[in-house]
Parts: structure tokens; sequence; C-alpha cells
């Protein structure tokens, strides 16, 4: 009999998280070693339709308002209550808000092996939720941190140093780079912009507008530079979220108002950086980017801000440039070095395009995350539950 495996999830929107837990998902139920099974916070969302057929049974949703309310408690209940019937021996979380819940839920279960994630390194949540969420951490056999740089930031919160394992974001190749590669014709055709765009230097950003972390008036003020310098640049911006009106505004004070194109929600990556010269993020906190992968997949050479485990990514001078975060100037000078160098900026983005190939892959991904299951697995089975949890609600 096949352990079984619950991958939760926060929703089906399109961010990196959600992204990352349904390809794993996938990829573990495709490698047969594992029953595996999806529940989700919320069912809602665009992702929802890449796993309804995918063969994983029921997919259960707990909604939640607040982890303080009674509502809260029943949900609690069920997913105990669902745990157990479905003698689930794995767990893993994959946010914030399932780390909390599904931990819990999960002790109280005396779920085998309970995998908690940790995707970023500090300044996305306040103090109250770090403390929450420490408590989660404990009731986890172990933390997956999705790079080194987050690794370190979870031992000076205090968790063991041998309760953490880096697993890296995992990146289909092809999903980036499909076989032919479009033309930028084709792509512009596709991504529904102006043939005009056809012969001038497109500077492209990927980043949901939902957190003033991803720092959008930075690329905007290094946008500014870089038309003063090179005037018929243009910029594109993918993704989507509430703060999209402010960035427009900030786009026009800055006088970018015909040059910055907004793409929205982007469902042709592959046709959008193959449209792209350089390719940026201005992100002032991040635990391992998706958005620098997949840039680096496609053969693109990439200006990022170095924080959290970029540089884990991103080889310095050679693949790309790293910048201090908010160094609009600094960002500007390197996009502005790599649009009049093409030849050199090709180069670079061929070779980033091999570290992808050698390092992040979701052949390799798959294999570590199989890996700590099994060896998971293998020692909760050994030595067994040594205590219960009683539920008190």
């Amino acid at each position: 009999m096949k352990p079984v495996v619950l991958q939760l999830i926060d929703s089906f929107e399109q961010g990196g998280s959600e992204r990352q837990a349904l390809k794993l998902t996938q990829l573990l139920h495709d490698s047969g070693h594992f029953s595996l099974r999806l529940a989700s916070l919320s069912p809602k969302g665009p992702l929802r339709k890449d796993v309804d057929g995918a063969e994983l049974g029921e997919i259960c949703s707990y909604p939640l308002n607040s982890f303080y309310n009674f509502h809260a408690c029943n949900q609690l209940r069920r997913l105990v209550r669902d745990l157990r019937f479905s003698k689930v021996h794995v767990l893993h979380t994959h946010d914030f808000y399932t780390n909390v819940f599904g931990m819990l839920a999960g002790a109280l279960a005396r779920v085998p092996v309970r995998i908690a994630s940790r995707r970023e390194t500090s300044g996305m949540r306040s103090t109250a939720q770090y403390k929450v969420q420490s408590l989660a951490y404990k009731l986890a056999h172990q933390v997956i941190a999705n790079s080194e740089a987050v690794r370190a930031q979870l031992i000076v919160e205090g968790v063991r140093a041998d309760k953490i394992t880096v697993i890296y974001n995992g990146l289909e190749l092809d999903r980036v780079q499909p076989h032919p590669v479009p033309t930028r014709e084709e792509s512009l055709a596709a991504l529904s912009l102006s043939t005009e765009l056809n012969n001038r230097p497109l500077v492209t950003i990927v980043a949901n507008m939902r957190l003033a972390v991803k720092d959008h008036a930075m690329f905007l003020r290094a946008a500014k530079r870089i038309s003063e310098a090179i005037p018929a640049a243009a910029f594109l911006l993918a993704g989507e979220g509430e703060l999209m009106p402010l960035i427009r505004t900030q786009a026009k004070e800055l006088g970018l108002g015909g040059n910055a194109f907004f793409v929205g929600r982007c469902d042709r990556l592959a046709e959008l950086l193959a449209a792209s010269d350089v390719c940026v993020l201005t992100s002032k906190s991040e635990g391992f980017s998706n958005s620098i992968l997949e840039y680096m997949a496609a053969g693109r050479p990439v200006v990022v801000t170095d924080v959290g485990g970029a540089r884990e990514a991103v080889v310095e001078g050679e693949t790309g440039y790293l910048v201090q975060s908010g160094d609009d100037k600094s960002m500007a000078e390197r996009i502005i070095s790599l649009l009049k160098e093409p030849i050199k900026a090709r180069a670079m983005g061929r070779l980033g395009r091999q570290v992808v190939e050698d390092r992040f892959s979701s052949a390799a991904q798959l294999k570590r995350t199989e890996q700590l299951y099994d060896k998971l697995l293998s020692r909760q089975w050994r030595i067994g539950e040594k205590r219960a949890v009683k539920l008190e609600c």
C-alpha cells in the first residue's frame, strides 16, 4: 500500500507558492511512489482548472476568515477528522496560513509525518504572525526552506538546523521556452501587444501587484532613467492585484505613460519572455523567486535586487546582475549596459538557462522531496508517535 500524502495549499490563485505546490503535487502523483491528495483553504482561483480531472480524488476545502473564532474551530475539526479518515501518512503545507492551520490539525490527528514550508526571509509578516508560525514549526517534523537564505533566517528565528531541509523551487523548462521558440512578432501578437514594439528594446518585470514588497516603484524609477538614456525602450509589467491602479498612476507621473505597458495576469509567459530583452525583479524581500528562474530558463539576462536567495541563482556578471534593494540608479545602469551590448546579453541568457537546467529543474525538486518523505516516514514508523495531542476548542 502506498503512503498517502496530502498537500494543503492556501488557494488556487496565480501566486508563486500555489503554482509550485500544484506542480509538485502533479509530479508526485505522476511518479507513482505515493498516493496523492490535495486540499485547500479556499477553493477559488484560476489554477483550479489545472488540477480538476487530475485523478487526485475529492479536493476538500476548509475556508477560514480568521484563526480565532468558532468557525475556525469547526474547520479544524473537519480537517482532523478527514486526516484520520483518509489515513494520511504525510501532511505537507506550503505557506503561512496552511502551516499554522495544517500543522495543528496534523498534530491533533497524529499524522506520522508533518512538513511545513517557508518561502520568504523576513519582512513579509507581522511580529505576531511570526510568533504564531514558530509554534507551527514546533509541531512539524521538518521545515522545507526554498533557499539557503531562508534556512539561515529560520535558524535566526530559533528553528533547529537539523529540522530544516533546503529544496529549491523546481521549474519546467518547456513552460517558459517551448519548441520552437516563438519569434518576437509572434509573441507580441499572442500577448495582444502592438507590433510597434517589435523594434524597441523591451524590459520586463513579472510580479503580482498585491504587495508593496515587490517595489514596482523602484522598477518605474529605473525605467525613467533608462528612457532618458534609450528613448526607444519600452517596459512590460506583467501581474495583477489591487495595487495596479496606483502603479499605473506612478508610471504616468514619471512620464512613462506611452512606454509602460501593463500586461495583466499573464497566461502566455513563454511569449512574454521570448519578446523581452532584459528581465527584472525589484523586490525588497524574497525567499527564492520563481520569476528569476523563469527569466533564466527562458534564456534572458536578469537584473534583480540582492534579496533572499537571488544570489543562489544569479551568477554576478555572468548570468545577470545583482543590485541593492531600492537602488534604481544602479539597476538602470546595469539594464542600459545590457541593452547596449546585445551580444553580451544573449550570452548571459544562454548561461542562465544552463544554470537552471543543472540546478533548478522540476526533476531535481521531485527527487529531493521524495527522498525527504521516505526518510521521515522510515524514521517515524520506526520510533512511533510518543505523544497524543488533545483537541480543545
